[in-house]
C-alpha cells in the first residue's frame, strides 16, 4: 500500500517538477534550503495559540444547541424553511473550506506568515455577522424576507469563520517544535475549545434558558387565562427572548474578538520541519489527488464523517427533545452545562489514555462508551436523576471527539510528508477538506433532522405537538447516531497509524531533514 502510494505521489510531482522546469528561466539558481526550527515549544506560545480555538467552538456549539430552536420556536419560521436554511448555510460553510484553503496555499508569504493575516483581516467581519446572525427582523420584515435575513447571515458568517479557522487549523503543523510539541500544543487546544464550548453554551444557554421556561409556563396557563392575555402574554414572553438571544451574541462576540486578539499577538508563524527557500508549487488538482489519494487521510476523514454525523445529530436535537419529548424544557440548558462541564474535565484523562496505550485504542474505548447513555436518555422518559446522569456518561465520550480527530490529523500529515519529500504547502490543504467533511456532516444532520420534524407535523409556536414529533426526536436521538457511530468504528479498524507507525514516521521524517540538511551543505560549498 505505502510503495502504491509513494509511486503515485511520485509521478504527480514529477509532471508538475517538469512544468515547473519549462517555466524556469535558463541558468536558475540553485534550490536552497532552510534549516527547521527545532526549538522546543513554550508553554506559553501554546496556550497563546490554544486560544485561538475558542472562537470557532463557542459560535459552533451556541449555533449547534441553540439556532435549531431559535428558528423554530423564536422566530416561529416553518419547519421547512428552517430545515433549508440550516443545510443550505451548513453546505455553504462545507464548500467555503476547500476554497479558502486553496487561496491560503497559493498566498504570499509576508514577515507576519501566510495564515496570521487570513485570521487578522477575518476576525472583525466574523464578530458582526455572528451578531447579526441573532438579530431578529421580524419586527420590519415579511416573513419571506426573514427566510433571506436568517440565510444570508448564516452563510456570511460561516465564511468569516472559513477564513479564520481554516488558516488556524493548517497553523498547528508551523508552530515549530517536533511531534511531542505538537501533540502538547493539540492538547492544550483541545482543553482551551472544551472550555470554549462549555462558556458558549452556559452563556447561551443561562442567558435565553430563562426565557424559554416562561414561554412554557404561559403555555401552561391557557386553559386558566381568556385568549386575549394569552396572547399579550405569549408575545411579550416572544419579545424578550428574542432580546436574551441578541444579549448573549453581544457577549459570545466579545469573547470571539478577545481570544483572536490573543492568538495574533502571542504567537508567532514558523516554517515547517524543512522548507526549500526556491521550492516548486504543485497545481490545485495536483495537490487534490495527492491529498485525495493518501489512504490514511481517507480513512481518517471518512471515519470522522460518521462520527460527526451521531454527535451533531444528538447536540441539534438535544433541546428540541428535552422540551417536546422529554418534557424537561425547563432544566435543557443544565443538562447541557452538565455533558459539557463532564466533557472539559475527561480531556486530560484521554490526554493520559492516548500518550500512554495509543490514540486509536482510546477512540475505540471512548465511542463505545457513547452507545449505552443515549440508548437510557431515550426510554427513562423524563426522569431528571437518571438523565443528569447519563448525561455525565456522555460528557466523557465527548471529550474523545473533542480531542481525537486533531490529535489524529498532524500523523496522516506526518505519514504524507515522509512518502512524498518534496512535496511541500499542501498542509491547508487537508485541514480545510478535513473541516469539509465535519462541516457537511453538520450541515446534513441539520437539514434531515429538522425536515424530518416537518414531515412529523411540527408546528412553530404551539404549545403542544402530536406524538409523532416525540417519536421523530426520539429516533434522532439514539437509533440514527447509535448506527453512525458503528459506521465510523468500522471504518477506524482499517486505519494504518498506530503507534508503531507513529515511531516510524518520527525515524523517517528525521531521516528526511537530514538529507536536506546534507544538500544544504553541499550547495552551499
Amino acid at each position: 500500500m505505502g510503495s502504491e502510494e509513494r509511486s503515485l505521489g511520485e509521478k504527480l510531482l514529477q509532471e508538475a517538477e517538469q512544468e515547473q522546469e519549462q517555466e524556469a528561466e535558463p541558468g536558475g539558481s540553485v534550490r536552497v534550503l532552510q534549516k527547521g526550527n527545532r526549538q522546543r515549544l513554550p508553554f506559553i506560545q501554546k496556550l497563546c495559540f490554544a486560544m485561538g480555538g475558542a472562537p470557532y467552538q463557542m459560535t459552533g456549539n451556541a449555533i449547534g444547541f441553540f439556532l435549531q430552536i431559535f428558528l423554530l420556536d423564536v422566530v416561529q419560521m416553518e419547519a421547512f424553511y428552517a430545515s433549508l436554511i440550516l443545510f443550505i448555510g451548513r453546505a455553504w460553510d462545507a464548500f467555503t473550506d476547500p476554497g479558502v484553503g486553496f487561496l491560503v496555499s497559493k498566498s504570499r508569504r509576508t514577515r507576519f506568515g501566510k495564515l496570521l493575516p487570513w485570521i487578522l483581516f477575518s476576525m472583525p467581519f466574523g464578530v458582526v455577522s455572528y451578531f447579526l446572525l441573532w438579530f431578529s427582523p421580524s419586527y420590519t420584515m415579511s416573513r419571506e424576507y426573514s427566510f433571506l435575513w436568517y440565510l444570508m447571515t448564516y452563510c456570511a458568517f460561516h465564511t468569516c469563520m472559513s477564513c479564520f479557522h481554516v488558516p488556524y487549523s493548517a497553523l498547528t503543523m508551523f508552530l515549530g517544535g517536533d511531534q511531542r510539541d505538537r501533540d502538547s500544543a493539540t492538547a492544550y487546544r483541545m482543553g482551551v475549545e472544551v472550555v470554549a464550548t462549555l462558556a458558549g453554551a452556559a452563556i447561551q444557554g443561562q442567558i435565553v434558558g430563562a426565557y424559554h421556561t416562561q414561554t412554557m409556563e404561559t403555555c401552561h396557563m391557557i386553559q386558566n387565562v381568556s385568549a386575549l392575555n394569552t396572547t399579550t402574554a405569549l408575545v411579550n414572553s416572544l419579545n424578550n427572548t428574542k432580546w436574551a438571544y441578541m444579549l448573549a451574541a453581544i457577549v459570545i462576540s466579545s469573547l470571539y474578538f478577545l481570544c483572536a486578539l490573543i492568538l495574533l499577538l502571542g504567537v508567532k508563524e514558523r516554517a515547517g520541519c524543512f522548507t526549500p527557500n526556491e521550492h516548486f508549487h504543485v497545481s490545485y488538482l495536483t495537490g487534490l489527488k495527492l491529498v485525495m489519494s493518501h489512504k490514511p487521510y481517507l480513512s481518517l476523514t471518512f471515519g470522522f464523517l460518521f462520527i460527526s454525523l451521531a454527535f451533531q445529530l444528538v447536540q441539534n436535537n438535544f433541546a428540541l427533545f428535552c422540551t417536546h419529548a422529554a418534557g424537561l424544557g425547563n432544566h435543557f440548558q443544565h443538562i447541557i452545562f452538565v455533558i459539557l462541564v463532564s466533557a472539559t474535565i475527561m480531556v486530560p484523562f484521554w490526554q493520559w489514555v492516548l500518550v500512554k496505550f495509543g490514540k486509536k485504542l482510546a477512540l475505540f474505548v471512548g465511542l463505545i462508551w457513547y452507545i449505552p447513555p443515549l440508548i437510557t436518555i431515550v426510554t427513562v422518559n423524563g426522569n431528571l436523576p437518571v438523565i443528569i446522569a447519563m448525561a455525565i456518561a456522555t460528557g466523557v465520550s465527548l471529550a474523545v471527539a473533542f480531542l481525537l480527530p486533531w490529535s489524529m490529523l498532524p500523523d496522516v500529515v506526518d505519514d504524507f510528508r515522509a512518502k512524498n519529500p518534496h512535496c511541500i504547502d499542501l498542509e491547508p490543504l487537508f485541514y480545510s477538506f478535513y473541516v469539509f467533511f465535519t462541516k457537511f456532516a453538520a450541515g446534513a444532520s441539520l437539514g434531515f433532522s429538522t425536515l424530518c420534524l416537518h414531515f412529523s407535523g411540527y408546528r412553530p409556536g404551539t404549545c403542544e405537538h402530536n406524538p409523532a414529533v416525540a417519536r421523530t426526536l426520539k429516533v434522532l436521538m439514539a437509533p440514527v447516531p447509535i448506527t453512525m457511530v458503528l459506521i465510523g468504528l468500522a471504518i477506524f479498524y482499517f486505519y494504518p497509524i498506530n503507534e508503531t507507525r507513529r515511531r516510524e514516521l518520527k525515524m523517517e521524517l528525521e531521516g528526511v531533514v537530514k538529507s536536506w540538511e546534507v544538500e544544504l551543505e553541499e550547495n552551499t560549498l
